[in-house]
C-alpha cells in the first residue's frame, strides 16, 4: 500500500479516444492540432509530457484494457473481460461460474439472410435509454431461461449473463465492423452456436417492434438485432484506497467505466445530462468534481466519451468540439477552480487510446500524456498539447499503470 500525501489533491482527465491521427478533412493535422485548447497547453508548458503505453501487447485496444491501465491497474493481471465490469455498473450479482456478454442493440442491413447483412449502425442511432430498455425487456421475454438472463443497460449498452457457462468465444466488437459485411465477424467457438441464434431471432423479433417502426418514421435508424461481445467473467479488482492510500471517485456517464470504479472501490458520482457523447453535460462534470473533492476525496477520475463516439463516426467536427469542451467547460472550471483553493493539486491528462477517425476504430498506439503539479514544475514540457508534441519529448512510459503512482509520488 503507498501513501499518498493527505493534502494534495489528484484530478484525472480522460478524454476518451481523444487522441488521433493527421486527417485530410483538418489540413492533415489531428484532432489535438486543430482543436482551440489554451488550458491543456498551459498544462503541456507546466507539465511533464510524453507517451504513454495504456494497452499491453497482444491485448486488444479497448476502452477496458486501457482505462483499467490509467487507473493504475495492469490489465496483464486484473483483466477479465470487458462485460462483466458493465455488469458491476448495472448492479448485477455475478457468480464465479458465470459468463458475460457486452449486448449492443445495432442496426444491421435489411437482407434476407443475416449472414449477409452489413453493420449499418452499432450504437442503432444513439438510441434512448427509454427505448433500448423496453426493447431488451421484450427480448428477455423470449429468451431468458433458468441459466440465461437479459439485462438492460444505458442507450445501445447492455449484458447477457449465462450462468454455469464456459469461456472460450471469439467475437468482434461491432464499432470495430462499421459499415462492413458481418458474415466473417459472427460469435465462433465456445457458446457460439446460441449466441448466433439469439442474434438472428433478435432480428425477428425488432423488425416489426412498434418502437422500431416508430424510428424508422422518423427518419432514426432502428434497433433490429442484438449483437454479443466482450466475453468475459467475475472480475477480481484490489481496491485503489488499499492499493494506493487515497480514496477517490469516478465520474462518467458509461457503464464500462463506471464498472471499474465500483471494482476499484471508487464512489461513482452522478451528473445529470451525462450522456456519454457530444452533447454530454461537461460543465456538469466539472463542478462535480471539484464539489468530490471539497467533499474530502483525495483522487477524481473524470471521464468523458464524446472524442470516442465521434472518432467512430468519422465526425471530426464534433471531436474537435468535443476536445475544446473539455479544454473550456472542464480544465478552464477545474484549474481556477483548484488554484482558488491553495491546496496543492495534480492533473493527469490524457486519452485512454487514439479512436483515429479515417479508421473509425480503436488502436493500440501510445497516447500523449501531461503530468501536471502544482507545487512544482515538472519536466519535460512542450508547448502544445499534441500527439508530436508529446512524442517530440522522448519522455515514455511503457506500462501506464505506473502513472498513478508517479502521480503520488510527484516524479516522473
Amino acid at each position: 500500500m503507498r501513501k499518498g500525501k493527505s493534502e494534495m489533491k489528484y484530478i484525472v482527465m480522460l478524454g476518451d479516444g481523444m487522441a488521433d491521427y493527421p486527417n485530410d478533412a483538418l489540413g492533415k493535422r489531428t484532432v489535438l492540432e486543430a482543436a482551440n485548447t489554451p488550458n491543456m497547453d498551459y498544462l503541456a508548458q507546466n507539465g511533464a509530457v510524453g507517451l504513454a503505453k495504456t494497452v499491453p501487447d497482444g491485448m486488444s485496444p479497448g476502452s477496458d484494457t486501457a482505462n483499467l491501465s490509467v487507473m493504475g491497474y495492469d490489465p496483464k493481471i486484473y483483466y477479465t473481460g470487458r462485460s462483466p465490469l458493465e455488469a458491476v455498473s448495472i448492479g448485477i450479482d455475478l457468480d464465479p461460474t458465470d459468463v458475460t456478454f457486452r449486448c449492443n442493440l445495432v442496426t444491421l442491413s435489411d437482407t434476407d439472410s443475416y449472414e449477409d447483412a452489413t453493420m449499418v449502425d452499432y450504437s442503432a442511432g444513439e438510441i434512448s435509454t427509454q427505448e433500448a430498455s423496453e426493447l431488451i425487456n421484450y427480448l428477455n421475454g423470449h429468451f431468458k431461461t433458468e441459466n440465461i438472463n437479459l439485462y438492460a443497460g444505458v442507450s445501445y449498452r447492455h449484458c447477457l449473463v449465462i450462468k454455469g457457462a464456459k469461456t472460450g468465444g471469439i467475437m468482434t466488437p461491432p464499432h470495430d465492423i462499421s459499415l462492413k459485411p458481418i458474415k466473417e465477424h459472427l460469435p465462433k467457438g465456445e457458446n457460439s452456436e446460441l449466441l448466433l441464434s439469439m442474434m438472428k431471432k433478435s432480428r425477428e423479433l425488432l423488425k416489426n417492434h412498434p418502437i422500431n417502426i416508430k424510428r424508422m418514421a422518423q427518419g432514426k435508424n432502428p434497433a433490429n438485432s442484438c449483437w454479443f461481445w466482450g466475453e468475459g467473467t467475475k472480475p477480481a479488482v484490489t481496491s485503489f484506497e488499499e492499493k494506493f492510500g487515497i480514496k477517490g471517485g469516478v465520474i462518467s456517464a458509461v457503464d464500462l467505466i463506471k464498472g471499474i470504479g465500483i471494482c476499484a472501490g471508487h464512489k461513482c458520482i452522478e451528473v445529470e445530462g451525462a450522456t456519454g457523447n457530444y452533447d454530454t453535460n461537461f460543465a456538469g462534470k466539472a463542478k462535480a468534481a471539484v464539489e468530490f473533492l471539497d467533499s474530502g476525496y483525495d483522487y477524481v477520475y473524470i471521464h468523458v466519451e464524446a472524442a470516442d463516439e465521434c472518432g467512430h463516426h468519422n465526425d471530426h467536427k464534433h471531436k474537435v468540439e468535443s476536445v475544446e469542451a473539455i479544454d473550456r467547460e472542464i480544465l478552464g472550471y477545474v484549474i481556477p477552480q483548484m488554484e482558488q483553493r491553495g491546496e496543492p493539486f495534480t492533473i493527469l491528462l490524457m486519452p485512454d487510446h487514439p479512436t483515429p477517425l479515417s479508421l473509425m476504430t480503436h488502436v493500440s498506439d501510445p497516447v500523449p500524456f501531461v503530468l501536471y503539479r502544482s507545487d512544482k514544475k515538472l519536466l519535460p514540457n512542450a508547448k502544445v498539447y499534441t500527439e508530436k508534441a508529446a512524442a517530440d519529448t522522448g519522455l515514455y512510459i511503457d506500462r501506464a499503470c505506473e502513472l498513478v503512482n508517479h502521480m503520488i509520488e510527484g516524479k516522473i
